[in-house]
């Protein structure tokens, strides 16, 4: 997981994962195809000719290169030819072109060969100018005999003139053995890869029937699977497969519609790599092909009428047979053009036709790449766009209100099970704006919208309401409809956006906005400016001069003003300010709910969770709004959670009727990094990464990026938990950083650096001392303790223990009961022997049992056997490690357990982890000796291993390995 900073940050968080550097002309998906070419060459009574047809994209010139290869490789002179729009035209051009390379190409000695080659050469001309298909083929079969082996490749062979095509069927009928002919063409086939129904223009070639035996190749559209593996072997990455389900639904599986989309995208830099993953970044759009694109080109090429009827149809098609109506209303051209562009438009595989149902008629038309309807739609004009627009809703509201039936011969207008229902006419009325009722039209966005919320795929709620507030006009409504575009901005996650468009009402509220809405406004500008990390900004809300340029009752401003101060990580001012107004924002029931909650917070930064305990046990009134519900119980969900209280939080979300998956991302990520589900809560983390939506607001704000840290260790990456922890420090001005510091100690730990390790949590507990913050320092003490104790200096641990013990009796907290009871333990049974520290770790183990969490219980049952506690405490310790994925605590349990004479269960999986480990430590990036460090090895032990993982393997390199991890390869190589 990587989020660095500065000179890392191309490396990490905005790394790009789609590349324009060659890859798109690798062939993907295509080794079935490829397997059954190279059948047809090594069949000595195999076909001569192969034909190999494709849709347009479908990758027929690199399936021809690819074959050109193959014959090289097998010592076949390879005569490359592609044909070109407009040799259709002249008769026996592709032939000449043929016998003419060959003639080049054969190797030719003594003067005599010579002189036959000029006069066959002129047999040849002579023989096209008269038309003389028979003699060209003899000339033709003649000349690649003599240059046998030989293998002619011919591409795009749609637009070649059949008199030629007559001649390469007469030969391939009479050619030798080592002769042999690829001829790729297009064959437009439907979207499931049949065959479409009507006439094309041009399609695939045919050869007479005496071509002999021939092999059709067809190459189908690319499945989910295979283009994962585009985007996997693109960006040396694990594609999300969100990203997959993206791209696939864009092509529908064209693989140079997938390459184009890809290349955008790379351009963009809107692929991100975390962890070796691929994600597309939040609210990435979908890019415009550009003029230069085969599609685009295609259309070009076609002219008038089939670009603006395609123009029309990239806004019209969802309205089935309708279309071709609305069409030619909206543009100005007659049924007759429309339908002739229809059929030319899929022609030329631009179109696909709706088959209908007994035979009657097309129920309408889809384009076949979704990215090409996409640019189709975004070269139209605003006011086209709203004109066509306009057009369809009018259509559909006429078929709803049931006037279409009476006003016109023509069928009423339904959408297509095609097209997406939900999002049809909402987006065709954002478009159409002033064009249609505005009345209506506001009423039915906003409809449509709520109906979307919380709209988590950003499917277009937030776009729906923008559009129904452009369609305001009356002053009050105005401002109700802004409201409800800054909370659906919040919840989208575009926190910006939601911030600018609250202080627009904060500025000049109405009478219509209440005051809890005020307040909430004011809470949200807060959370928007922290979101960002705008600390000046921030600094500038904590002062009373800020808030009374605005005219705001005091019950909004001040819990505002308290949130900003906290936020700063100025809590004992916060605290203050909100004890001096509580008989301001006491009285109100919605109001009250974030200062509470900000005092609870506070408290446990100052050490205090007896104000967090008062305020769990009264609940809020039930009657308050859902939002403010949610929002309350979330918030005191992530208190319970970054004080390590799991229990706690699955209480209080029971009680709260709240399931844990409708918790915030982040929350949601500390509840599943507690419950040991860290496969989900990686998942989980990686998403957010790449989308940069890890905001957690203090004092928890480092929680998510030390407990993302901490799997990456315990999984071995180490060098990835140290960038992520390096690219979060310095982002929070003014906080100190005590999660970090314990997460970037256990790293330096982890990779024999104990000295740096003691200075970073001393400097801790210093900036923490110095601040008078309390939460989050029982995690450096006890880090510190147990560094002391190993390194034998018990004298200096024993203030940590001090330290612990009193937090521990001043918090009631389980975790700091727990932290100090194993540091105890671990400086008790240096100085004094097991006997005075076997009563520590039993109370130890049962209260790390009570807590239910897997990773802890295992760390605390691996220090309970190493230290004085019975050693078959490592097999419960070695599968709960297991439970959470963690390679790394799992390689150094077993040599615990082996040291202790204990078996090891399950001897084939141990390997499989030892070698899944060693990969990823070398993917990692380091070097033999600090792997050695990690697993507390020998170099020479590591280089063994990684000598034996190789001949397993069959992979023969680092290059070849790290490239396998990160395409989430096997560890295995074919025939291995």
């Amino acid at each position: 997981m990587d989020s660095g900073r500065g000179a890392e940050a191309g490396v990490v968080r905005g790394a790009t994962g789609t590349r324009a550097d060659g890859t798109s002309g690798q062939l993907v998906g295509r080794e079935q195809e490829l397997a059954e070419f190279e059948r047809c060459l090594d069949d000595p009574d195999g076909p001569g000719l192969v034909l190999v047809h494709g849709e347009r994209g479908a990758g027929r010139s690199a399936f021809a290169h690819a074959a050109a290869e193959r014959l090289a490789a097998r010592d076949h002179v390879v005569l490359p030819l592609v044909c070109v729009r407009g040799d259709q035209d002249r008769p026996l051009l592709l032939a000449l072109r043929v016998v003419t390379a060959v003639r080049e190409h054969r190797p030719v000695t003594g003067r005599q060969l010579a002189a036959g080659r000029a006069g066959l050469e002129a047999e040849v001309l002579h023989a096209t100018e008269r038309g003389d298909r028979a003699a060209l083929a003899d000339a033709l079969l003649s000349a690649l005999t003599h240059a046998a082996p030989v293998g002619v490749v011919v591409d795009d062979a749609q637009y070649a003139d059949a008199a030629s095509l007559d001649v390469l069927g007469a030969v391939a009928a009479r050619r030798p053995p080592e002769v042999r002919l690829v001829i790729t063409s297009v064959r437009h086939t439907g979207g499931t890869g049949d065959a479409a129904s009507g006439r094309r223009q041009d399609q695939a070639v045919g050869l007479p029937a005496e071509a002999g035996t021939a092999r059709t190749i067809a190459l189908p559209r690319l499945t989910r699977p295979q283009l994962a593996d585009m985007v996997a072997r693109r960006s040396q990455a694990a594609p999300d497969p969100a990203l997959v389900a993206r791209v696939l639904g864009l092509t529908r599986g064209i693989p140079a519609a997938a390459d184009a989309l890809l290349t955008e995208w790379s351009r963009r830099d809107a692929v991100r790599i975390t962890d070796g993953h691929a994600f597309l970044a939040a609210s990435a759009p979908v890019p415009v092909l550009p003029d230069e694109d085969r599609f685009m080109r295609a259309l070009h090429e076609l002219g008038e009428p089939c670009r603006t009827t395609a123009a029309a149809l990239s806004i019209l098609w969802p309205l089935g047979r309708t279309a071709v109506a609305l069409v030619a209303g909206s543009t100005g051209l007659s049924d007759q053009e429309v339908g002739d562009g229809v059929r030319r438009l899929i022609a030329a595989g631009l179109l696909d036709e709706l088959p209908g149902e007994d035979g009657g008629g097309p129920r309408g038309w889809v384009f076949r790449s979704p990215l090409m309807e996409h640019a189709t739609r975004e070269r139209l004009g605003p006011l086209e766009r709203a004109r066509m627009s306009a057009a369809a809703v009018e259509a559909l509201w006429a078929a709803r209100d049931g006037a279409a039936a009476a006003t016109a011969p023509r069928r009423p207008a339904v959408l297509l099970e095609e097209a997406d229902t939900v999002t049809y006419l909402p987006d065709r009325m954002a478009d159409a704006g002033g064009l249609i009722d505005r009345e209506r039209a506001t009423a039915e966005l906003a409809a449509a919208a709520e109906a979307l919320h919380p709209d988590p795929e950003d499917r277009g709620m937030l776009r729906w309401f923008r559009a129904a507030l452009r369609l305001v006009e009356e002053p009050a409504a105005r401002e109700l409809a802004l409201l409800r575009c800054v909370k659906a901005a919040w919840v989208v996650g575009d926190h910006p956006a939601a911030g600018r468009a609250a202080e627009t009402i904060l500025r000049d509220p109405s009478d219509v906005v209440s005051g809890p809405d005020l307040h909430e406004l004011a809470i949200l500008q807060v959370v928007a400016v922290t979101s960002v990390k705008d600390w000046p900004q921030l600094s500038r809300m904590g002062t009373a001069e800020w808030w009374g340029r605005l005219p705001l009752p005091p019950e909004a401003a001040l819990p505002a003003r308290a949130l900003a101060l906290c936020m700063s990580g100025r809590w004992p001012e916060g605290l203050d300010l909100l004890s001096r107004t509580e008989p301001v924002w006491r009285p109100h029931p919605q109001i009250r709910l974030v200062p509470e909650l900000l005092q609870a917070a506070g408290n446990l930064v100052h050490g205090r969770t007896d104000i967090l305990a008062r305020a769990l046990e009264t609940p809020p009134d039930p009657g308050l709004p859902p939002e403010s519900l949610y929002s309350i119980a979330a918030g005191y969900t992530l208190q319970l959670l970054g004080n390590a209280d799991l229990c706690g939080a699955m209480d209080l979300l029971k009680d709260r009727g709240m399931p844990p998956e409708a918790l915030p991302p982040t929350t949601h990520f500390l509840l599943l990094h507690l419950q040991g589900r860290w496969d989900d809560a990686l998942a989980l983390a990686r998403g957010m990464v790449a989308k940069d939506q890890t905001f957690i607001a203090p004092p928890q704000h480092h929680l998510f990026t030390a407990g993302t840290a901490a799997i990456l260790l315990a999984r071995g990456k180490p060098a990835g938990a140290a960038r992520l922890i390096a690219g979060e420090r310095g982002t929070h001005e003014g906080h100190v950083e005590i999660f970090l510091d314990v997460a970037e100690a256990a790293v330096l730990r982890t990779m024999g650096r104990p000295d740096a390790a003691d200075r970073i949590l001393r400097r801790g507990l210093r900036e923490a001392d110095a601040r008078g913050d309390v939460y989050g320092t029982d995690e450096l003490a006890a880090a510190l303790a147990m560094l002391r104790a190993e390194d034998g200096r018990a004298d200096a641990a024993a203030g940590c223990l001090w330290r612990l013990e009193e937090l521990a009796g001043r918090t009631g907290s389980g975790r700091t009961r727990l932290l100090y009871l194993l540091a105890s333990a671990r400086v008790r049974v240096r100085e004094q022997g097991s006997g005075a520290a076997r009563e520590l770790l039993h109370e130890a183990v049962e209260l790390a049992r009570s807590r239910c969490q897997p990773f802890e219980t295992a760390v605390t049952l691996a220090a309970a056997a190493g230290d004085a506690g019975p050693p078959e405490l490592l097999h419960e310790a070695y599968e709960l490690y297991g439970e959470t994925g963690s390679l790394l605590s799992r390689f150094h349990t077993r040599a615990a357990m082996r040291e202790a004479g204990l078996p090891v269960p399950g001897r084939r999986q141990a390997t499989a982890e030892n070698e899944q480990l060693l990969a990823t430590l070398v993917t990692e990036g380091l070097a033999n000796r600090e792997i050695a460090t990690v697993l507390r090895l020998s170099e020479d032990a590591v280089a063994n291993r990684l000598s034996r993982l190789f001949a397993r393997t069959g992979l023969r390199s680092r290059t070849e390995l790290v490239s396998a991890m990160l395409t989430g390869k096997p560890l295995t190589a074919p025939g291995h």
